[in-house]
């Protein structure tokens, strides 16, 4: 079967810098990847759980599943219907985490800043699916949260290990909120560069 009159130029593309990523340990391949899809999976993911916070969590979480088993992708198919699903999976495990263990008052709206904001009553009682879903998630961010500066990894495990909100952790650490987002959006984005290196990392 001949792969380059099957898929498309993109695709073809993608295939080559997997090779690099994954034959040649070429980690420019990884941040090659990532700056191609990270806008598109974290609009996709956005629509799907209406929170900005959460999609950008999501959207880490994605990337570091897919480059952590990006040794096992075939070319059966393109990358990013592979990538899409690895994302999809993750944001439908998270949707159905939020549904088990929070009524919902109202899903989503935006405030003056334009920031999403939920309201929700939680039910603290983890089922056995709930307790898998957050140990893997646990797991993923695990990989790499011990490489950031230590100023971020107290916000990191508060935000992703015990799930507060951005509010619950300013009053936690008694720091405006402002810092708090401001502080998280920076860790994110270390994460981020730790997710594309490889070797170290994933």
């Amino acid at each position: 079967m001949d792969v380059n009159k099957q898929f498309s130029d993109k695709a073809l593309r993608d295939f080559k810098l997997i090779d690099k990523a994954t034959v040649d340990g070429e980690e420019n391949a990884y941040a090659d990847l990532m700056q191609l899809y990270k806008k598109p999976v974290y609009h996709m993911i956005l629509k799907m759980v209406r929170n900005i916070d959460d999609a950008e969590d999501l959207t880490i979480e994605a990337f570091a599943k897919a480059f952590r088993n990006l040794h096992k992708f075939k070319k059966d198919y393109t990358f990013s219907t592979w990538l899409f699903r690895i994302a999809t999976n993750n944001a439908i495990d998270f949707i159905r985490k939020k549904k088990l263990d929070t009524y919902s008052l109202n899903t989503s709206f935006t405030d003056e800043s334009g920031d999403s904001v939920n309201i929700d009553v939680q039910d603290e009682n983890l089922n056995p699916a709930e307790e898998t879903i957050k140990t893997q998630k646990i797991e993923i961010v695990q990989m790499f949260v011990n490489k950031l500066p230590a100023k971020y990894q107290k916000l990191v495990r508060l935000r992703y290990f015990d799930e507060l909100s951005y509010e619950e952790i300013a009053v936690e650490l008694d720091a405006p909120l402002g810092t708090v987002k401001a502080q998280l959006h920076r860790a994110r984005e270390l994460m981020y560069d730790l997710v594309k290196e490889k070797k170290d990392h994933i």
